[in-house]
């Protein structure tokens, strides 16, 4: 059994059509033929049924496809681990988060990893598509609202994020610990637009405890939001996380209660891909950055 025969034979099963395969090889279908031909000689058995102009795996073609699936991603591993030793700890890292989760959750982490580990080039891209993102592979790490259960994905939990009511020192609020949610619908309040991430919680607690949202101002930036209410236009509902670590004299944070708005957050990455020095550093990383700002946050 050889290498380019497994290449061929994988080839056709993604096309189901010899003609295909041999044009995404760059070789004459005959030769396909010919070879798979040979393989199924060699085997003892058939690999594909062939219907007229259509192709089925066997139940011995879906054996071999699964053990040829792994030889070729035990391949693709070794090419990364030695690609990733020759950059000698540089390398790239594509990373996927929810819309609104950059600004919330990220900014000063990149720029942190960024002075730390110059040699590492990052991106960073707000999508609702994280999980799907990872699967097909068009970004290497998601961070994303938990549990996620897929047996091709290696799910890390980062923490339980819980949310909070940001309001002006000078609101009557301010001198409050904590308030009931239902609290919410008497007051001015500024908030993302409804098809936010962190709004679409807020708004589905919201609902559960009887009552829909109504803002006085809406905004699609965590800056202007912060503005509204510094300026005391209204108060805000925003991870806790993010208002603990603020420092800013100007707003109080009140914790929510009869419920606290909250959610699991994790990192995903797939469960078959070779894990580089750019991903092992910037996962250490990202939850050495989670437990600083937790524990400020308690300390707060």
């Amino acid at each position: 059994m050889e290498l380019k025969q497994l290449q061929y034979f994988m080839a056709i099963c993604e096309e189901l059509h010899f003609s295909r395969a041999a044009e995404k090889m760059g070789v004459s279908a005959p030769n396909v033929s010919q070879q798979i031909r040979r393989l199924e000689e060699e085997l003892g058995v058939l690999l594909f049924d062939r219907v007229g102009k259509t192709i089925v795996l066997t139940d011995a073609g879906a054996i071999l496809h699964e053990h040829a699936a792994a030889v070729f991603g035990h391949l693709q591993q070794a090419g990364d681990a030695i690609a990733d030793l020759k950059q000698m700890q540089g390398g790239s890292l594509s990373i996927g988060v929810l819309p609104g989760d950059a600004d919330l959750m990220f900014n000063a982490l990149l720029l942190d990893f960024h002075q730390t580990y110059p040699t590492i080039s990052l991106s960073l891209l707000e999508t609702m598509k994280v999980t799907e993102q990872v699967l097909d592979r068009s970004i290497d790490i998601g961070v994303t609202i938990g549990p996620v259960n897929d047996e091709r994905l290696t799910s890390i939990p980062l923490f339980h994020e819980e949310f909070s009511l940001a309001v002006h020192r000078n609101d009557p609020l301010a001198g409050e610990n904590f308030i009931p949610l239902n609290r919410l619908r008497s007051m001015n309040m500024v908030m993302f637009p409804p098809d936010h991430q962190c709004r679409k919680l807020i708004d589905r607690f919201c609902m559960d405890n009887g009552f829909a949202l109504q803002p006085h101002m809406v905004t699609t930036t965590l800056s202007s939001l912060l503005q509204m209410v510094q300026s005391g236009v209204g108060a805000c509902v925003l991870p806790r996380l993010l208002l603990d670590n603020l420092r800013n004299a100007e707003i109080k944070v009140v914790h929510l209660r009869n419920p606290t708005p909250s959610q699991d957050i994790c990192l995903i990455y797939r469960s078959d891909r070779f894990v580089g020095y750019a991903m092992r550093t910037f996962i250490k990383n990202l939850r050495a950055y989670i437990e600083t700002a937790i524990r400020h946050s308690k300390s707060s």
